[in-house]
This record gives C-alpha cells, structure tokens and sequence, in this order.
C-alpha cells in the first residue's frame, strides 16, 4: 500500500537495504527559503557535505502526488524555480497534495512523516518551527513541535528560529517530552546567533554519545523525535542586538500587514533579510551547512549501533 504513495530515488533504496547512513533533508528551505539560483546552489551544496561526512543524503518533497525521498538535481532544480508556487505543506496537507497530484515543499513535519514512512532516522534542517509571539492569543504554534513528539526522527537544527517565542517554545517541548540538546553546548542557540538566554535540558559533545541516546530511547519505546540543537559557527553569526532589533521590526510588519498562519515564518525571514542587507540569509546558509555536516556523522555513528 505505501509503495503506492511512496517514491524512494534508488541510491537511497540501495543505501536502506545495506544499511547505510542516511540523512534527510528538506524542501521548503529550497522553494521557500532563498530565491534561486541561490537555493539550488544551497541545496546541491548540503547533499555534498551529507556525501563528505559519510551519508547518503535524501532531500525529500511532493511532486505531482509522489512522496519522493531523494530527489535528482533536475528536481531540485525544477522545485528552486518554481519557488514560493510549491505548496508549502504539512502534515494536514499531504493528502490534499497527493490526492490533487499537486507539488508540495516539505516543512520539518511533513519531511519527518516522510523520512519515518521510509525508515530514515536523521535529519538535517536550519531551524524547527515553534510557538510564535504572541501564542497567548493567536494560538499561533508550528505543527513541527507535535510531530517532534511523535515521530522517531532526530532533528539536527540551529535551535528554534528567532522570530519565534523561544521560551514557550522550550515549554512546550517539555510538556511533549521532546528532548533538546545542545551539541558542544548549554545554551539554546537562536538560529543566527549562538546565544539565547535558555538552557538545553543536556549537553553532549560528541555524535557517538547522541547516537547512544537516540538508541536507548527508541530501543525503550520512548517514542518522538529529539532536536539536537547545534550552535551556527561563531564566524557566521549575527551580532545578537542587530538581528533582534530586526526580527522586532518584521514582527510589526507582519502584524500591520495581517499576515498569519503557514506564511508568518516566510514572510518574517524575508523581512530579516531585507533589513540586515542579506546577511541573514548568509548567516542562514552557513548554519544549515554546519547541521547537515553533524547530522551525517550522527547517521553514521547510529549506523554503527545497530550493526
């Protein structure tokens, strides 16, 4: 019944059937994160570091109706073009995009749904969603933090994005039961800047040590993700004043202009990226880089457990 929906690029089945490490990357960054060429550019870039460390990488999204796990360089290419008019889709959207036969960029949710149907443990990503300001009222909180609760994926991330609540964001993932872990740190990073002001629940420094953990976890029927929360290298960072005085001021924006729901994370990115002059996005760039290079080594070292 799942081949029916399901379309894994064969590299990556041969990778499954041996074995392999795998990592699972996502779509939405492609279409929705940064205009083209720059995505395409971007996205062949992390499938190479994923191959570097050691992984299979498999960037996973919709297209016309086909789950596809793995896609070619012509379908990032064709995904970086058409751009914003892919459907950004979560999990409540997947089966109107499969029954419409439509295209679909997949969110963090949707490519851990798709990266579990496959049997794919790690995925590699820039930041999870999360409870946005103002949740209090809006009720405004990203789909991904339930699937973090429910899905055994490991998600390899700068943290929460910036523009988000970060500590309802923290709270909320308690209450779930979803681990957060700092990778070689303490401290929560916020996306463009390695410093947030909140703790990680713990600290580990080195993949092997995660890759134990995950196992542990899954093997005692724990079942959910974790959100391995790794710092953007401090070279790459923005200084922490300028990126909040920015975010505060897309947050108005976003506010004055009325934009809610799916198009909130997009809108505010673009915003940020306006106002610092582009640096953001470089910052953005360099930091998913950076979580796709650990997100290899600990698809390797998770590998090596249950050989």
């Amino acid at each position: 019944m799942l081949e029916k929906y399901l379309d894994i690029n064969p590299e990556v089945k041969k990778a499954l059937n041996e074995g392999k490490a795998i990592v699972a990357l996502e779509s939405t960054i492609i279409s929705h994160g940064m205009p083209y060429p720059q995505n395409v550019e971007t996205a062949l870039n992390v499938e190479k570091i994923v191959k570097d460390n050691g992984a299979v990488p498999a960037t996973i999204a919709i297209l016309n109706g086909k789950l596809k796990v793995g896609l070619t360089k012509d379908e990032i290419e064709y995904l970086g073009k058409k751009g914003t008019a892919v459907v950004k889709t979560s999990r409540r959207d997947i089966p109107f995009i499969i029954s419409k036969k439509l295209d679909g960029a997949t969110t963090v949710a949707s490519t851990m749904i798709i990266a579990n149907l496959a049997g794919i443990k790690v995925f590699g990503t820039g930041g999870i969603g999360g409870v946005h300001r103002g949740a209090q009222q809006t009720f405004d909180i990203s789909a991904d933090l339930q699937e973090l609760a429910h899905t055994n994926v490991a998600v390899v991330c700068a943290g929460a994005k910036s523009i988000l609540d970060l500590g309802l964001t923290l709270e909320y993932l308690e209450t779930q039961g979803v681990p957060v872990v700092g990778f070689g740190t303490e401290e929560l990073p916020a996306f463009y800047t390695r410093k947030s002001g909140f703790k990680v629940d713990y600290r580990v420094d080195s993949e092997k040590e995660l890759a134990l953990a995950l196992k542990a976890k899954w093997d005692l029927g724990l079942n959910g993700g974790m959100i391995v929360a790794n710092p953007i290298p401090e070279q790459y960072q923005m200084d922490y004043d300028t990126i909040n005085k920015a975010i505060d001021q897309a947050l108005k924006e976003a506010d004055k202009q009325g934009i809610k729901g799916k198009a909130t994370t997009p809108f505010l990115l673009a915003k940020v990226k306006d106002i610092t002059g582009g640096a953001s996005l470089d910052s953005n760039i360099q930091l998913v880089y950076s979580n796709v290079k650990v997100a290899a080594r600990l698809a390797v070292e998770l590998g090596r457990l249950t050989d």
